[in-house]
């Protein structure tokens, strides 16, 4: 029976089975994966969609796989208008800089003050609070709540708003820091003075279904041809815009390639209409899965990640991947693993594709993909690295 003296909070945006997202989807299977080591609740909001965080979810408390969730009623939509004008301001007017900040923090939201009621309320009942990325309303306001008892799980990469003054304040404020890998720790460290302070790199484990089956994939979505595959949201900012030009690009240098780029996921962007490019929405786990299996390579186009759990799912799988070498964290992964290429421009891009097109290559990367996930990416030291961590805090 999990002890009451490790009743521990993990604080973030959304949560919940319907969720599509990447520290959300995290979130859920770390807060899954602790509740042997400790009495997990969930703190969050009541908002589904990161585009305007409506309410959605109707009750206060759920409990899902053992987890007893709470929510909490989003009081202000999101506001891109004021955040595009408290952004300009910050930049123009700096003399006013921390006011802008504040006010762009609130209109990003999820604009959540019964939330921060709530973790001020109850300081006490928690052995300690886990804040869950470091960009959004919850972290911000929350964690100088409770810093004395406040883990930072950043989630942090190389972005605009990582240079608001407003989160060097948060990031300084915070007990102790788990980063999720080496590149991150690096990059963190370079910007805040936090090199002293207690830390870990967990990274995640990969939880992948016993039974895969890619011919059921094919026969339901009628996919017949080789193809790669793009897992995650649909946007600009995860660099699909240029992955759509490199994949048209590379069909007008081989014309005869029946390759097809498969898409899954929820669309903020417009796709774009061609035989050749298959959107399929948001899926199941097992579609998602069963369609990874047997794709050429997962395709990750996006320069920002802190981790990208779909690229360990489909090396974990033995599907090479084939990433944005922009990003230090993706290109960590393939250097570590010899289990993916990595492109740094469009040319690169379209070399890239070609050499994932021969099957001895990506035989190959396939077995270096699937030994580097084994050996680093398991829930068991996962949750070992953060409850050594927490214990540490708990002496100190």
């Amino acid at each position: 029976m999990a002890d009451e003296k490790k009743r521990i909070a993990i604080i973030n945006q959304r949560y919940g089975l319907e969720v599509n997202g990447g520290s959300e989807y995290y979130t859920r299977q770390l807060a899954e994966h602790l509740t042997s080591l400790y009495q997990v609740e969930v703190l969050t909001t009541k908002a589904l969609g990161y585009d305007s965080w409506e309410d959605y979810y109707k009750q206060d408390t759920e409990a899902i796989h053992g987890v007893l969730v709470r929510r909490f009623g989003v009081s202000r939509l999101r506001n891109k208008f004021q955040m595009r004008v408290a952004e300009r301001l910050r930049r123009y007017c700096p003399i006013w800089k921390d006011r802008w900040e504040n006010r762009w923090i609130d209109a990003q939201g999820p604009y959540s003050p019964g939330l921060i009621q709530y973790i001020a309320e109850h300081r006490n009942d928690y052995t300690v609070f886990l804040f869950v990325t470091y960009l959004y309303y919850h972290t911000v306001r929350g964690l100088p709540q409770v810093a004395d008892r406040a883990v930072l799980l950043p989630t942090a990469h190389d972005e605009p708003y990582i240079y608001f003054d407003i989160y060097k304040r948060i990031f300084s404020q915070s007990k102790a820091i788990i980063y999720l890998t080496p590149e991150e720790k690096l990059f963190v460290e370079s910007l805040f003075p936090v090199k002293e302070k207690p830390s870990c790199i967990c990274g995640s484990g990969v939880d992948v279904p016993d039974q895969i089956d890619n011919g059921a994939y094919r026969e339901k979505y009628g996919v017949s041809d080789k193809y790669v595959i793009y897992v995650g949201r649909i946007d600009p900012c995860k660099g699909c815009d240029e992955m759509f030009r490199i994949f048209r690009a590379y069909k007008e240098q081989h014309p005869d390639s029946a390759l097809k780029l498969v898409l899954m996921g929820k669309a903020v962007m417009e796709v774009p209409q061609a035989d050749d490019i298959l959107y399929q929405g948001f899926v199941s786990e097992e579609d998602k899965f069963n369609g990874i299996s047997g794709a050429m390579a997962l395709w990750l186009p996006s320069r920002y990640e802190s981790l990208s759990i779909a690229v360990l799912e489909a090396m974990s799988l033995g599907v090479p991947v084939m990433v944005n070498g922009n990003c230090e964290v993706l290109k960590g992964h393939c250097e570590r693993s010899g289990g993916g290429r990595y492109y740094c421009d469009f040319e690169d891009a379209l070399q890239v594709l070609k050499v994932l097109s021969v099957a001895e290559n990506r035989q190959a990367m396939s077995k270096r993909a699937v030994r580097y996930v084994k050996e680093n990416y398991q829930w068991d030291r996962v949750a070992e690295k953060i409850n050594s961590l927490l214990t540490q805090l708990q002496r100190d």
